[in-house]
Formats: C-alpha cells, sequence, structure tokens
C-alpha cells in the first residue's frame, strides 16, 4: 500500500473556522474514524515543548533501577502510577506485552465526592522527579481540552447537542500512559509482542507523536498498515465505548505495536485515553439504529465497562 490511508485534519478548521469549515471539519473527522479508526491532527495547539519535556521525564523515570521504580507499583496499578514490565495483555491473550507504563489520572480537587473513590484514586508522583507532577498534568488538561474539540465536532456530525460527548467527559476518568517498550532481550517470550493487536475501551484515544515506528492499524480489508505521527501531529483512533454509543457505525479501531524491525532500541509513546465519568450511562444514539443496522448492545455504564475490560486485560482482578 503506497497511498496514506489516515486522514490528516487540522483542528483550527473546527475552533476557527466558520459554519461551513466546522461542517466539514465534522464530517471529515467521522469519515476517518469510519474508513480507518485513524486520523492524524494538526493545528491542536499543544506546545511542543511540554510533550518533549514529558518525554525526557517519564524516559528518566524508566531508566531507574526495578527497585525505585517498583515503590510506585500499587493496590490501584492499572489506574494510577507504575505497571512493570509484562504484566498488561491483549484480550484474550495470555503473554504479557512486551512494555512497562506509568499512569496519570484525573485530578479532582478535596471535596469533590468522587475525590479518592475507588474509580478516582489519587495520583501517585515520582519523590525522584518533582518536575513530573507539573509537567504532567498540564499535558493531561491541554490533551482534554483538544479532546472536548474532538467530541464536540462528531456531535455536530451526528446532529446532536454540541455538548452531548463533552458532558460525558466532565471530570472523565481519562488516562495519561507513558509507556516504555525496552529493546528486544533474549529470553523474552517468543510469542510476545511490544503491544499485541487490541481495541482501546474508551471513546477516543489521542496519541502525541512516539519516539520510534511500530504503530500498525488493521485496515477494513484485514491488513496491517504503518501509522506514523510526524512532529507535531496528534493520532486519533476510536475506541470500544465510541463504538457502543453509535451502534458500530464507527468501529473500534484494531490496532498493535510490533516489535522492531530495524534497530532493536527502546521506544516510548504517550497515549491519552478519553474515559466519560464512571456513571455515565454508555447508550446508543437512536439515529445510529436502522432496520439495517439494528441495537447492538444494551446501555451500561461507563465505570461497569471499564471495568469488564480492566479484568480482561489482566489489570485489575475479578471481584
Amino acid at each position: 500500500m503506497t497511498q496514506n490511508l489516515v486522514r490528516t485534519l487540522n483542528l483550527k478548521s473546527y475552533t476557527h473556522g466558520n459554519a461551513s469549515e466546522r461542517a466539514k471539519f465534522a464530517d471529515e473527522f467521522a469519515a476517518g474514524l469510519k474508513e480507518t479508526g485513524f486520523i492524524t491532527l494538526e493545528g491542536h495547539g499543544i506546545d511542543p515543548n511540554l510533550i518533549k519535556n514529558n518525554y525526557a521525564l517519564f524516559q528518566e523515570f524508566f531508566s531507574l533501577d526495578e527497585e525505585t521504580k517498583r515503590k510506585y507499583v500499587t493496590v490501584v496499578s492499572g489506574q494510577r502510577g507504575y505497571t512493570p514490565f509484562g504484566k498488561e495483555h491483549a484480550k484474550n491473550r495470555t503473554v504479557g506485552d512486551l512494555k512497562e507504563f506509568w499512569h496519570v489520572g484525573q485530578e479532582l480537587p478535596v471535596g469533590h465526592p468522587l475525590h479518592g473513590t475507588d474509580d478516582y484514586p489519587a495520583n501517585i508522583w515520582v519523590e525522584e522527579l518533582p518536575e513530573l507532577r507539573k509537567q504532567a498534568l498540564n499535558l493531561y488538561y491541554e490533551l482534554e481540552r483538544v479532546a472536548r474539540n474532538m467530541l464536540e465536532a462528531l456531535a455536530l456530525h451526528f446532529d446532536l447537542r454540541l455538548n452531548f460527548f463533552t458532558d460525558m467527559i466532565h471530570n472523565g476518568n481519562h488516562v495519561l500512559r507513558a509507556i516504555h517498550y525496552p529493546p528486544l532481550e533474549e529470553g523474552m517470550d517468543p510469542n510476545a509482542v511490544r503491544a499485541a493487536q487490541h481495541e482501546d475501551i474508551n471513546l477516543i484515544t489521542l496519541l502525541c507523536e512516539a519516539t520510534a515506528s511500530g504503530l500498525e492499524l488493521l485496515t477494513r480489508e484485514g491488513e496491517w498498515y504503518p501509522v506514523e505521527a510526524l512532529k507535531g501531529q496528534i493520532v486519533v483512533d476510536a475506541g470500544d465505548m465510541l463504538q457502543r454509543v453509535t451502534n458500530g457505525v464507527i468501529p473500534a479501531t484494531t490496532h498493535r505495536v510490533v516489535n522492531p524491525k530495524g534497530e532493536n532500541t527502546s521506544r516510548y509513546s504517550m497515549p491519552y485515553f478519553v474515559h466519560p465519568y464512571s456513571a455515565a450511562l454508555l447508550e446508543t444514539i437512536p439515529a445510529c439504529v436502522t432496520e439495517e443496522n439494528p441495537e447492538k448492545w444494551e446501555a451500561i455504564t461507563a465505570g461497569d465497562f471499564l471495568y469488564e475490560r480492566l479484568v480482561e486485560i489482566g489489570l485489575v482482578k475479578k471481584k
């Protein structure tokens, strides 16, 4: 495949455009998600130095010795703090992915009814890297801003009230995940890959440009296709929750991160998983239900859906 299957859009067409430019952006975004499940985004307004600083700090964390890193493994591993190498696996697989990662979640103010609950545990911060908290939270909320723009555009495409999706993500249970895929070593499970094929759990995912190649999407024709974000671009893809709400009109995108084919070096990436607040109800948009496309799923809360999937991928134990 030589043609570029993934559309590139400029967010300024939506945030700074007139009504027709905004509508065109919304329709192109939805079309990209329907066609391949991915688009690349320019004009998002996030300071490139903020992304660069976060990569530098997280690389510093992952280079710490194992004993120091394991201080940050907690009972809410998988939601906050550090998850060690090989702990997570894709749905329907038992072999762990070749990665370690760190999670940053929503910082609700003390006194908020959800603060410190099971769904919203407090963030954990690295004593050895005091600057990390400020930089990571700045990036977290900048990505949330972009996510709100993208979801508002989707609401426009589906002729819904503009805050249909953004209401769902107010105090959303989003996660910024900093991932380290170390170089391959002898003795690693030959069946293991950096990230086995999977679909994201959430509504949409925003992915800052990674430090190396390896991300691939599965096309609607069943072929694997490499996806690269150039400097300053963000990759956006559709997850299971969006698939559910749109009754499959926008399918969740199957993707993977393959093992290095060239130089055997580390790869770092920072996906931002956009989640509704836990009590938000995932129910089908009526306009997405037709005679040819009958309703596929019953309504479920975002929190219950997330819990089911975290059990399936090995990050939490079934209650």
